[in-house]
Formats: C-alpha cells, structure tokens, sequence
C-alpha cells in the first residue's frame, strides 16, 4: 500500500531534506510541499495526503492551528508533529488539535520513516521525551474524582484492562502476550475502546487515561 505524505515545514532545506529522505522508500510517496500552515491546510485539501509531516513554528499559521483545521475537514489526514521541541505546551497544544503522534527533528532517519508507517496504519507515535513529559504533567495535576466520567462506565472489564495498557505505552502486540489474546483480538478491543468514548485515536485514549485517574503515573 502506497502511503502519501505531505511534508510542511517553513524552510525549505529542511523540506528537501526530507522529501530526499523518503524517496527511497517503495511505500511512501510524498504528493505536496507547504511552507506554512495556510499553504499546508490548502494542500492538504488539494493533494489529500494519508500523512502530513507537521512543524510547529511556521509564518502566517502555526502548524498546530493547521493541524486543527486539517483535522476539522471532510477528509482529516493524520498528522506527525515534527519539531525541535519538546515544551509541554507545544505536546498538549499539538495532541488536542488532533495531532497522531510527536517526534523531534533530531530523531534517527529510521524512527521517523517507521513513525509515518505507525501513524498511517492507525496507530499513534509519540517520542520517548514527550511521553515522559506527558506523565511528568499529569502527575502534578490534582487528583481526579474516584468516579471518573460517564463514558468510562461503557468499557466493559476487559476494555478497562487494555485502556489502562495502552496508556502504559504497550503495543496491540505487547498487550496481545500480556492478556495471552490474539493481536486481532485487542485490535478488536481497541477499536471498540476509541468508539464507545469517542476518540480519534491512541494517544487521545492515553490522555484520557490519566486524565480519569484510570492511570496514574508510576502506577
């Protein structure tokens, strides 16, 4: 399968740098360029990438209000937020405008080429600085009430389980030996996870996690 990207950064050595990067690999075939957020919302629209490899700081638009409007059309692609930061509010400001994962420039070739392949599949990606990050913000936040909200109550048993997995980083793989079920089997249980809560993907079902105190840091 033929996965198409959308690379959108401001400077465009740093475009051409990636577009180079990805050339050699049979699966990824970049179909836009963008310069800056406005740029990226109009390619994407035109281009209708599956990815779009997302920079933060950008003239005219930044990459996360592009990527909230991305995501708000008829035909949200999934968006890889690239950038050489790593501040908190960039993470939270990124994944509540609907970004799917969060890697540094400054990760190997190799990370961000299987990152596009994980984001694309469905998945979410977030590097190993920001999950740290993700935790270390949730655990100085007060304790949320016992109950939870409502939505957590559709979860059966089993789901809870795998949710509470989930938003300890495992994979539907890793999850599948440590409940001794079949990879379908969770994927099954995930999908039903992010429709009876009503998310988009992992990474919003991993805030949710610790926002409810379903999970709780070091836990």
């Amino acid at each position: 399968m033929s996965i198409r990207v959308l690379v959108v950064d401001d400077q465009a050595l740093v475009r051409a740098g990636f577009v180079k990067l990805l050339e050699p690999e049979a699966d990824l075939h970049v179909v836009g360029e963008a310069g800056d957020g406005i740029e990226a919302v109009e390619a994407a629209a035109r281009t209708r990438p599956d990815v779009i490899l997302m920079d933060i700081r950008m003239p005219r638009l930044d990459g996360i209000e592009a990527t909230r409007r991305i995501r708000a059309g008829s035909r949200p692609a999934r968006v890889l937020v690239l950038t050489t930061y790593d501040l908190d509010e960039y993470v939270f400001d990124a994944l509540k405008a609907g970004a799917s994962g969060f890697l540094l420039k400054d990760a190997p070739a190799d990370q961000l080429i299987a990152g596009i392949r994980v984001i694309a599949a469905g998945d979410a990606l977030l590097a190993p600085q920001v999950t740290k990050r993700l935790i270390e913000e949730f655990a100085s936040r007060p304790t949320p009430p016992p109950e939870g909200p409502v939505e957590l109550a559709e979860l059966t048993a089993r789901e809870r389980e795998i949710l509470t997995l989930m938003a300890r980083g495992l994979t539907n793989g890793e999850i599948a030996g440590e409940l001794v079920l079949g990879e379908s089997t969770v994927k099954t249980h995930v999908g039903n996870i992010l429709s009876k809560l009503g998310l988009r993907d992992r990474v919003q079902a991993v805030v949710l996690a610790y926002e409810t105190g379903l999970v709780r840091p070091g836990g």
